[in-house]
């Protein structure tokens, strides 16, 4: 089974594949960007997607909302995965020879209480936590460290100067798993749709009350500019099903109240692990 992630070996992404499917018995296909990813999987070149779509520090990653969306591929899973952040370089140094600190801009932004201590030091903005790391180690840059998880340090050979560097402790990232409408589930606890509503007062409003009607649990909702130019938005849903409703129900009640209604996937909520 081939997985495609944006990022390397070593990357979150890669432990959230591991962890979601199996950890020997996929391979994984690396991209640089989110779209590449998705590319990936519509030309068949994988089975699966894993995207980050929210960190807990960070927010979303909006354009990830837009690219599946468009994509017409679903949500079949997620997963979540406990960020722990560590600052890493060649060995024999220490954090007083680092005079640059690599990573994805989000990584770094999670660790600014621990960065803020040392002023003197460059931060350099790369795509990848552990390519930040590949590199270092191949390179053989001194003088370069890199934030990224214990498994990059690991596989490219890199002593972990501070271990848990992330600002925010419970610093959980959600990732979902992406597939083909044919791999969907007809089951699941949890279902994402999206939808636009009239310039009305009142329509978002009208949506939020018939969940609630439905004992629905509105998990999560966010807006996306939809850019045609009407400063009219996307929005997107998380919901958490009881026994009595699924996607069905959901979409025969909400289509008089919504536009461009979509199931996006009906999948089983991601656990939370505590002790990772």
């Amino acid at each position: 089974m081939k997985i495609t992630i944006q990022g390397e070996k070593g990357s979150f992404h890669e432990m959230a594949a591991r962890q979601y499917f199996n950890y020997d018995a996929i391979d994984i296909v690396p991209c640089s960007t989110f779209d590449l990813t998705i590319n990936k999987l519509l030309a068949g070149d994988a089975d699966f997607a894993v995207m980050a779509i929210e960190n807990a520090r960070s927010g979303s990653i909006l354009y990830n909302y837009t690219l599946i969306r468009e994509s017409g591929l679903k949500i079949l899973g997620e997963q979540n995965i406990r960020v722990i952040q560590n600052l890493m370089a060649l060995p024999g140094q220490s954090i007083n020879d680092i005079k640059e600190i690599r990573s994805h801009p989000i990584a770094l932004a999670q660790c600014m209480t621990f960065l803020n201590q040392y002023p003197e030091i460059t931060h350099i903005e790369s795509d990848d936590t552990a390519g930040s790391a590949r590199e270092i180690s191949e390179k053989k840059l001194l003088g370069v460290a890199a934030i990224a998880g214990a498994n990059a340090a690991d596989i490219y050979g890199l002593n972990i100067l501070a271990p848990g560097i992330e600002t925010f402790k419970q610093n959980y990232t959600r990732f979902l798993i992406i597939g083909s409408e044919d791999k969907g589930n007809k089951k699941g606890n949890k279902v994402s749709i999206c939808f636009s509503t009239s310039h009305k007062p009142g329509s978002l409003a009208a949506v939020l009350v018939k969940l609630a009607e439905l004992e629905i649990n509105l998990s999560k909702i966010q807006s996306v500019p939809r850019l045609n130019g009407e400063w009219e938005y996307m929005f997107y849903l998380d919901l958490e099903l009881n026994k009595n409703t699924n996607s069905d129900v959901i979409k025969r009640v909400l289509e008089n109240k919504t536009r461009n209604l979509e199931i996006l996937g009906v999948y089983y909520k991601g656990e939370m692990l505590y002790d990772n």
